[in-house]
């Protein structure tokens, strides 16, 4: 009897506790006892108007929650502690049969801890309709940190515009994943973005010059503040980027004089050899007066300048660019892109920014570019490990997200220009990723994943390329120590799938295996 009493409790156990937390927190001890909400939740803070607690009652509009100012009395406290050993994004969560508990060294730590014990709860009740009464959770306690200090997910708004709720909403299932830098691909040959108050012609027409589905449109400067400000709600840096001196045609048919030879150029997906000329002085004045726009919308220590991709065929034949090669004393027109990448890196060094390039700007030798660069390693395809090991060799801060396998535009199976050899599942993330160090060098940055929106990637496409497979990226960047085998962590995943049905999210398959017969990736 004893036996079937203790069989019948931990089927009973298992049954409150079958939600998980993604990322998988350092460690989760079960503990005895469950928690149950009641009609009426007390909460502790520490400050009247606490972010964390607004956040909370914002997601649950028609619960009751009452503030106490006695912690004995709480059944949820939010609390600010001293401890070393989870950082400035750790957390501690407690859960005992008469209250929650989420300390943490700053603001951040509360809100990812948060965003665990959301994981915990049935997905019905994050509709923003549900009270929580009679939500019962197992008890137990976490203690959770960061294996990376940058986790960012690129969006290309460039070659395809979204739409500023888009973005909202894009931020909002970032942290979900816990995941804190948003970089915002804002300029392509396709289209031109950001307004920029002192060259109005580029939105005026660098924002049009593509005629696709959802291919026209500009983010004002007002809608940029408010997508920053709702950023840093969520805990989320957004990193602009501005890609120079290649992938700028769009910019270049707005402003013609710009490039080597003074015509403008055509608007393509991939890349060519126009650039912005990188020998006259007018360019780089032209910049400047971006960057100065760019700095003050965006308070980011980052501001990513592209770099990559970029033909030298019109460089090699400019006379303007030849003549700054020979008077700065460079070696070629590949030097002469350190030198263009140098002078911008020193001019936002002035305001105290750090500038992302790139890897292909350490693939050859030449200028050496300054302190405040780092490097972005995403090529595997074609360089391997080239662009981390210079980046490092040179002292520069790198991010890791190759394009195998973070680039999450590659779909399961073949599409559009994607062909079988640009495919890759949730596994092949998460077990075959070069971009996932198992001993990272303390100049690794972090890791970052990209979604491109080349050969028409429009807003309805995105779910299922980005869910469930986030999961896997989002797991190597946060979580430290020993991994979860794949079937584990895959059986994680799928009970996150009423979750994702409940943001409204349209997510595809995870694997290959699962990819029904002509499959719809549109």
């Amino acid at each position: 009897m004893k036996l079937i009493v203790t069989i019948i409790l931990a089927f009973s156990c298992f049954a409150v506790f079958s939600q998980h937390i993604l990322p998988t927190p350092q460690t989760t001890v079960k503990v005895e006892g469950t928690f149950e909400f009641q009609n009426s939740v007390n909460v502790f803070v520490e400050e009247s108007g606490n972010p964390s607690f607004i956040y909370l009652k914002e997601k649950f509009p028609n619960q009751q929650f009452v503030s106490v100012q006695n912690k004995k009395n709480a059944n949820l406290v939010f609390e600010t502690i001293k401890a070393d050993n989870i950082g400035d994004e750790g957390y501690f969560l407690k859960i005992h049969s008469e209250q929650i508990v989420i300390s943490a060294n700053t603001e951040t730590g509360l809100f990812y801890g948060i965003q665990s014990l959301l994981h915990l709860l049935p997905a019905e009740k994050l509709d923003g309709h549900q009270q929580l009464a009679g939500t019962k959770l197992s008890c137990l306690e976490i203690e959770d940190s960061p294996k990376y200090a940058w986790r960012s997910f690129m969006l290309d708004s460039g070659r395809q515009y979204q739409t500023p709720d888009f973005i909202k909403q894009f931020l909002d299932r970032m942290a979900m994943l816990k995941m804190n830098v948003f970089h915002w691909h804002l300029t392509e040959g396709q289209g031109w973005r950001i307004e920029i108050k002192k060259y109005p012609k580029l939105t005026s027409i660098g924002s049009n010059v593509a005629k696709g589905k959802e291919q026209q449109g500009f983010y004002t400067q007002e809608e940029i503040k408010e997508i920053v400000a709702y950023a840093k709600k969520l805990h989320i840096e957004v990193v602009p980027e501005i890609d120079v001196p290649g992938h700028s045609e769009a910019a270049l048919i707005a402003y013609p004089e710009l490039t080597c030879f003074r015509k403008a150029t055509e608007t393509v997906m991939a890349f060519t050899p126009n650039l912005f000329c990188g020998g006259r002085e007018e360019t780089y004045t032209f910049l400047q007066n971006v960057l100065d726009e760019v700095c003050d919308l965006f308070p980011s220590e980052y501001i990513h300048l592209g770099g990559d991709e970029a033909p030298k065929a019109n460089w090699n034949k400019c006379p303007d660019c030849q003549a700054k090669i020979k008077s700065e004393g460079l070696k070629n027109s590949h030097d002469l892109q350190l030198y263009f990448s140098k002078r911008l890196a020193n001019y936002l060094n002035k305001k105290d920014r750090k500038v992302i390039f790139w890897g292909d700007v350490v693939y050859h030798d030449g200028t050496e570019l300054p302190e405040n660069v780092v490097v972005y390693w995403w090529n595997w395809r074609r360089h391997k490990d080239l662009a981390l090991v210079n980046g490092l060799k040179r002292g520069h801060q790198v991010i890791c997200g190759t394009n195998y396998y973070n680039y999450l535009n590659f779909p399961l199976s073949p599409w559009s220009k994607y062909a079988e050899s640009r495919t890759f599942d949730m596994q092949d993330i998460y077990e075959k990723n070069p971009s996932d160090l198992e001993n990272p060098d303390p100049l690794v940055l972090g890791m970052g994943t990209c979604l491109w929106t080349d050969w028409f990637v429009t807003e309805s496409m995105t779910d299922k390329r980005v869910f469930p497979r986030a999961f896997a990226t989002a797991e190597q960047m946060w979580h430290r120590g020993k991994r979860l085998t794949f079937d584990t962590f895959y059986i994680r995943v799928k009970s996150k799938y009423p979750l994702l049905k409940t943001m409204g999210i349209d997510y595809g398959p995870a694997l290959k295996s699962e990819v029904p017969e002509n499959y719809n990736w549109d």
